[in-house]
């Protein structure tokens, strides 16, 4: 009995070294100067308690990885990026024309004149040019295709580049969400990302060039309330691996990179699109489900989401920072997380440490 105590002890030793170690790595002080809160843990064997402690402390400093020099020039080389009309899709088209790239920016409203699109033009450069793109609908991406390769020096030398931007969120509970808005999540965060890389992927294998999908941090750890978006982005991750191991001998790298949370800076949720959401969601509701849950639950999840929506990071540089270095250093990385130092360890103990430690830290 007390062999196995100590063996208990032991492997909590091992647990609390390695998220020091993994945190050592992110951060310039030692995990013990950081402010944390215990878990108390009970020994079943001898009914002993041991305290543990972690740091979910929301620190608001977004993580700066040191790239390495990035080595392939820019110079010419043409990307496509979908999803331009705003938030990062908008600031990376931008961005990366600054580099010297190429760039076709795919909008989904540029028919309609939206004013991202219309600052895009309003560029006047040869090298930025917005397409229109909607990545649901198989003609618009088929055309953009023939854009893109006719916009090119030299077709047989393909496209260097793919940026998967384009995606929508939502919110709400399984019960509270129809399989409508599950389908229409999906259709354009994940088919639309598959639909979009089959078709380039001919132009992208000639250059051996780079696909990088924007996924999230809830592509690696499920969260509350967010079931339709985080199955999309647990589909891009593994859309992406596979993609890897397939391109990997034919030359073309793959990347995804997982923003933290970023609402602030992408405007996706605005608190009249929260309450017209909650709105259109409580209606349609079956009458079973309001009466088992109530108003009250119903308003307090609501709550909670408008504070989430005004929480984040309004500075999308490091994303931006991620996207470039995937497309242009000699050895990028397969994963990049752009994310503040809560998140970037709250992902870790997800997703390296037995589902009872983080469902106790994050649930219980």
């Amino acid at each position: 009995m007390h062999t196995l105590s100590r063996t208990t002890r032991r492997k909590q030793q091992l647990v609390l070294q390695l998220a020091d170690m993994m945190l050592a790595a992110r951060l310039s002080r030692p995990l013990s100067q950081l402010p944390g809160r215990t878990l108390s843990v009970c020994d079943r064997e001898n009914g002993t308690r041991h305290t543990l402690w972690f740091y979910p402390a929301p620190f608001t400093t977004t993580t700066r990885r040191t790239y390495a020099s990035e080595a392939n020039s820019a110079s010419g080389k043409a990307v496509l990026i979908t999803g331009c009309d705003s938030g990062f899709g908008f600031s990376l088209a931008k961005h990366l024309h600054s580099k010297g790239f190429l760039v076709f920016a795919g909008c989904l409203m540029k028919d309609k004149g939206d004013a991202g699109v219309k600052e895009l033009d309003s560029l006047n450069s040869d090298r930025l040019r917005t397409i229109q793109l909607n990545v649901c609908i198989s003609e618009e991406v088929e055309k953009a295709v023939e854009t893109v390769r006719s916009g090119l020096k030299d077709p047989e030398k393909g496209m260097w580049g793919l940026v998967n931007n384009a995606g929508i969120s939502t919110f709400g509970e399984v019960e509270f969400t129809s399989m409508e808005t599950y389908k229409e999540v999906a259709e354009v965060n994940l088919w639309g990302t598959v639909r979009t890389t089959k078709s380039f992927l001919p132009l992208l294998r000639r250059a051996k060039g780079r696909v990088v999908n924007i996924s999230s941090m809830l592509g690696r750890m499920a969260n509350p309330a967010r079931s339709p978006y985080c199955i999309t982005k647990f589909g891009v991750e593994a859309f992406s691996d596979c993609l890897r191991y397939e391109m990997h001998p034919l030359g073309v790298k793959v990347s995804v990179v997982e923003p933290g949370n970023f609402i602030a800076a992408t405007s996706l949720y605005s608190p009249e699109r929260i309450q017209a959401i909650a709105k259109k969601m409580w209606d349609e509701l079956p009458e079973v489900v309001r009466q088992d849950y109530g108003r009250k639950y119903f308003d307090e999840k609501i709550a909670k989401m408008e504070t989430y929506c005004n929480s984040g990071s309004t500075d999308t540089s490091s994303v931006i920072d991620a996207v470039t270095h995937a497309l242009t250093a000699a050895t990028p990385y397969t994963r990049y997380h752009p994310m503040d130092y809560y998140w970037w360890l709250r992902m870790q103990i997800m997703t390296h440490f037995p589902g009872a430690i983080s469902d106790a830290i994050y649930i219980r």
